[in-house]
């Protein structure tokens, strides 16, 4: 129960940073970044992990490759096998370009996996933060893994498929 208890929480800071933010501007849905993640070791105060990630713009329909870095701070205790991180991307307008989620993002996020696991992750950023990646992220995984905090993505661009 207490893994619940914990992911119940950085949900609830993670709903706080959304709604707190700073930028009020309409946003529009610009695509998706689905995000492919090497295996993790979780080392009690925090993990990195490396990343692969396909940004996929709606108009027009192009997809952009992008090399990326997650870092977590806070409780991460564990071992997760590669997984998948998936959010629908909002910007402030609709113009996307190869670079345009090139940046650095910050939020809190949680995940929980007792053999198949799943978790949350709210962030913000990217060029004068004019990105957003949905308020709650699909994080899917295979391992035993509990983690709570603060999390920072950084994304940088790869080119066009």
């Amino acid at each position: 129960m207490r893994p619940l208890r914990y992911l119940a929480a950085t949900g609830a800071i993670a709903v706080l940073c959304v709604v707190t933010s700073p930028a009020h501007a309409e946003r529009f849905r610009v695509g998706r970044l689905l995000c492919f993640s090497e295996p993790r070791v979780g080392l009690v105060l925090g993990s990195a992990q490396a990343l692969r990630c396909v940004f996929t713009a709606l108009r027009p329909p192009r997809q952009y490759v992008y090399e990326g870095r997650i870092r977590r701070v806070g409780l991460d205790l564990g071992v997760t096998s590669a997984g998948t991180l998936s959010w629908a991307v909002f910007a402030r307008n609709s113009r996307i370009g190869p670079a345009t989620l090139r940046g650095s993002y910050v939020g809190a996020s949680g995940n929980v996996a007792i053999g198949p696991g799943l978790g949350a992750n709210v962030l913000i950023g990217g060029s004068r933060r004019t990105i957003m990646l949905q308020p709650i992220s699909v994080e899917r995984s295979i391992g035993l893994n509990l983690a709570a905090g603060v999390t920072q993505l950084t994304l940088g661009p790869r080119g066009q498929r």
